[in-house]
């Protein structure tokens, strides 16, 4: 008669083995020892037990690049090196003092009132923006958000200010809150430290009304309110007193300042 050995674990296994038996003759030893020769083949094939009643399922595939690239759409190229189709100029018309060279945007440097600036086709309300920009010696520019758009005003009158300026090389004696990355005329930067003249600068500006942010080279060197009663006590008594509705817009436009010879590179804005 046979010995039927049946191998078992957690999981229903469909693996068993028949040992025929042999002859009563003092088998105690060789017992022992085919047990021992046959452990190998029982582990074997608990182990495949276990695999097959207990499989888990596949690990997901690593993110792909669609997906990478999906997780980044909320970011919209204004300026990507080849055209100006995202922008207009500030009072329509042709556009006028700025060209595309060598994957940069350029400013002719027109200056403050020469109405060559800048704006976005779209409007925006809270958003990130970012931009790389450099200028030559003694030159500056500017950033503007929430512009509106006016025959009767300038850029610099319709809207916050983010300033780009070569302090060391410029003429006259600047205020601190005429420096770069300032917020012009308003708010001075805070440990703010520019590249020098003809090195690439980025810049950060986020706003998430009425909160306003503005970075430089990786470190944040402006937090201001629009509004609040320290807004509105810079505002009475500086620069802008005058002049009612600066400031007060809620949503608008980019704007980049055709004041001096300037380029931007590498600009880019997400709403928030």
């Amino acid at each position: 008669m046979a010995e039927k050995l049946v191998f078992s674990s957690s999981q229903p296994c469909p693996y068993e083995y028949i040992i025929p038996n042999e002859p009563q003759r003092n088998t105690d030893l060789m017992h022992h020892v085919r047990l021992l020769l046959f452990l190998p083949f029982m582990l074997v094939l608990l182990g495949s037990c276990a695999q097959r009643g207990g499989e888990t399922p596949d690990a997901p595939p690593p993110p792909s690049s669609a997906a990478e690239a999906a997780a980044s759409d909320d970011w919209v190229t204004l300026f990507d090196g080849t055209g100006t189709d995202n922008w207009r100029m500030y009072n329509g018309g042709t556009l006028t003092g700025w060209e595309v060279a060598d994957g940069e945007l350029r400013a002719s440097g027109a200056g403050w009132d020469a109405d060559q600036d800048l704006i976005t086709r779209d409007a925006y309300d809270d958003f990130e923006f970012e931009a790389e920009w450099k200028l030559e010696a003694g030159q500056s520019s500017g950033i503007f958000y929430h512009v509106q758009p006016s025959a009767d005003q300038p850029i610099y009158e319709s809207a916050p200010e983010y300033q780009v300026i070569d302090a060391t090389g410029w003429s006259d004696p600047l205020e601190p809150n005429q420096l770069t990355a300032g917020n012009y005329a308003m708010h001075a930067p805070e440990n703010a430290t520019p590249k020098p003249v003809g090195e690439w600068n980025t810049t950060r500006i986020v706003v998430r009304y009425p909160r306003v942010e503005h970075w430089l080279n990786g470190q944040k060197v402006v937090d201001y309110t629009l509004g609040d009663e320290d807004w509105q006590a810079r505002k009475a008594a500086g620069k802008w007193k005058d002049v009612t509705d600066y400031g007060t817009a809620r949503s608008g436009h980019i704007g980049l300042q055709n004041a001096g010879k300037v380029a931007y590179r590498n600009v880019r804005i997400r709403e928030l």
